[in-house]
């Protein structure tokens, strides 16, 4: 079944992510129309697609041969489109889930809750092949995670991409929800308490930023020898910041380390996204490379298309944008005052 798709907005990914993927999955998308804040972009892409450039969402997601929104980009938008598919009752993939307030993230959550359409947040590290194969190593080889570490360093944002990524979600804050997501996935289970410290430095001379999240699991029960419950608590140890001024660039990409390192029951791992996974058990070193299987974009448009055409609908991801955002609320709240701050997920 051909999914006759919409978008809306052609963010920082398009060229790398969404049109390649697109592209290879031709026989289940189909691309009717594109709206996006800049004319001529929207119209070199839907020549592309065979597609029709419009001026406003509104009006795309109320057409009749429209089956479901793509929001590729958060642009000035922020939650209307969604709001608009679901008014319409079509089904919604976003990768501006985490690039709103944690007001109209609850808001989101609670429309499509109401109106039922299939919806997928883009949380690209759940979906990389090196994640899929470490899933599948934890739960064959290597055991559940007992302590993870992610470390972002990123480039300096530029002052025209913030403004055009709106006021809610710096880049460091995406990034740091990303991570948060991550560690959820890969724990399989939502931290208890989280502690943050920040250190951030703005004057003519100096734009610093980092941020330092550890984040406390609740305990992985099993029966102890006495009978009773025990087990081991995960823990995770994230980071993200710019502090490498743009003269130096080249420092950013010296010694970075891995995306991920995960220390399991039973071994450990180091992923670089997106493909490269190294693991370590009682065997050895093993080395593996996943660049011919399918690409982050295609991995995630496939599984929207599952959820899409499926007569079972998955509502998990409106919760899990959600409670990214509620765990980095919390990290935030705990940087200010310096104290663990336990973590409520419930409104």
């Amino acid at each position: 079944m051909k999914l006759r798709v919409g978008l809306i907005g052609l963010g920082d990914q398009w060229q790398s992510r969404h049109r390649p993927a697109l592209m290879a999955l031709s026989d289940r998308f189909d691309v009717r129309a594109i709206c996006c804040e800049v004319a001529e972009k929207s119209k070199h892409a839907a020549k592309e697609f065979g597609a029709i450039p419009m001026d406003g969402f509104r009006a795309m997601v109320e057409r009749d041969d429209i089956d479901a929104v793509l929001a590729l980009s958060p642009d000035w938008y922020g939650p209307l489109p969604i709001l608009a598919a679901c008014e319409a009752g079509k089904a919604v993939y976003s990768s501006a889930a985490l690039d709103v307030s944690q007001g109209q993230a609850l808001e989101i959550r609670k429309r499509i809750e109401a109106s039922g359409v299939a919806f997928m947040a883009e949380l690209p590290r759940r979906h990389s092949p090196a994640t899929i194969r470490l899933k599948e190593l934890m739960a064959t080889r290597l055991g559940p995670a007992r302590l993870l570490f992610c470390h972002e360093r990123m480039p300096m944002e530029s002052q025209s991409n913030s403004l055009r990524r709106g006021e809610y979600c710096p880049l460091a804050w995406r990034h740091l929800m990303e991570l948060v997501d991550w560690c959820r996935y890969l724990v399989n289970s939502d931290p208890a308490s989280v502690i943050s410290a920040i250190h951030e430095q703005h004057d003519e001379q100096t734009d610093l930023f980092y941020q330092m999240v550890s984040l406390q699991f609740p305990p992985r029960l099993k029966p102890g020898d006495n009978g009773s419950a025990t087990g081991c608590a995960p823990q995770a140890q994230l980071s993200v910041g710019h502090y490498i001024p743009e003269r130096w660039k080249d420092a950013l990409s010296f010694k970075r380390p891995a995306s991920v390192q995960v220390c399991c029951e039973n071994g450990m791992a180091f992923i670089d996204l997106p493909s490269s996974l190294i693991w370590f058990d009682d065997a050895g070193q093993h080395t593996e490379s996943l660049e011919s299987d399918r690409t982050v974009g295609e991995q995630m448009l496939d599984r929207f298309h599952r959820a899409v055409t499926s007569f079972i609908r998955k509502t998990t991801d409106p919760d899990d944008a959600y409670r990214a955002m509620r765990i980095v609320v919390s990290a935030n709240e705990s940087a200010k005052t310096g104290c663990r701050v336990q973590i409520k997920y419930d409104d």
